[in-house]
């Protein structure tokens, strides 16, 4: 890659962690989506920096002829876009050559979501008195109870619960902190844990301020959550797709459902934009318009 090119992606992922405060992840996100774009450029003889509108739209059609996902491809023209329009204000770039670059549609999908009965039966499926299944479902109910993003729940520590007060404090993405309640079920789950497994499920060391640890004595993952819902689902809802996200999106449903105000849903949620929540009126809607050609004698 070329030494500008580099100086122009630095510059733009160090805006994104200091100033825009996004994850690493999604600073991972784009620095591969920029580097890609300047490797496809370096192999014609350019470079970010003189970029044009017609290499950047060939860049596209070669990412579609490799067989990527029209979501993927949305997702990297969204990373060029934003990146010329930080180059140019920066003075990196005279020109941007994104303006007007479009990515293909992506067909709007509404969230899969666990009906309430679903949901209470995954969440109580770990049994029994073994430590991990007492974790387990502390960490199955505290996913549904305050519909938390996976990465969310795998960074809380002790000292972000407050069970007096039925409440969690969750740091989500840009670093916005918000503080979600949780009903008395999660609660009773995470007094279980808390008082009778949490310190088997520690080790050795019996020290540390993760709220959720794994069988390696480390902070729980994504990963481990996902093989978590996916050992349960297996025995309660075989046949379904399910994963974290799928409590999360069931959680908001099921307020909306509940007649929960939608400025409410996005606060509990995290959502930056309304727009993000807007979806789950769409789910509820579907649903009773569904009960209604269901049941109604003349529907």
């Amino acid at each position: 890659m070329e030494p500008a090119d580099e100086t122009i992606i630095e510059a733009f992922l160090q805006h994104l962690s200091l100033e825009r405060h996004l994850s690493a992840h999604t600073a991972r996100a784009y620095r591969d989506d920029l580097t890609g774009l300047a490797s496809f450029l370096e192999r014609g003889g350019g470079e970010l920096r003189s970029a044009t509108h017609s290499q950047l739209r060939r860049w596209l059609a070669h990412l579609a002829t490799r067989g990527m996902a029209r979501s993927s491809i949305a997702r990297k023209a969204a990373s060029v876009r934003t990146m010329y329009r930080f180059a140019v204000r920066r003075g990196l770039v005279e020109t941007n050559p994104a303006t007007t670059l479009a990515a293909p549609k992506v067909p709007t999908s509404l969230p899969s979501v666990l009906k309430p009965g679903e949901a209470s039966s995954l969440v109580e499926a770990p049994i029994g008195d073994d430590p991990w299944g007492i974790r387990d479902r502390a960490v199955l109910e505290l996913l549904y109870a305050a519909g938390i993003r996976v990465s969310e729940l795998c960074g809380l520590d002790l000292d972000d619960l407050d069970l007096g007060a039925g409440r969690v404090r969750v740091l989500g993405k840009g670093g916005r902190e918000r503080s979600v309640p949780i009903g008395e079920e999660a609660v009773e789950a995470l007094h279980t844990y808390l008082g009778s497994a949490r310190g088997a499920t520690l080790g050795a060391e019996r020290t540390g301020a993760h709220l959720f640890v794994n069988r390696r004595g480390k902070r729980i993952t994504p990963r481990d959550v996902r093989s978590l819902v996916e050992k349960y689902r297996r025995d309660i809802l075989a046949g379904r797709r399910v994963s974290p996200h799928t409590l999360r999106h069931s959680f908001a449903t099921h307020l909306m459902e509940g007649g929960a105000d939608i400025r409410a849903v996005q606060e509990l949620l995290g959502h930056a934009s309304l727009g993000t929540t807007q979806r789950y009126t769409h789910v509820s809607r579907r649903r009773l318009f569904g009960a209604y050609r269901r049941s109604h004698p003349r529907a």
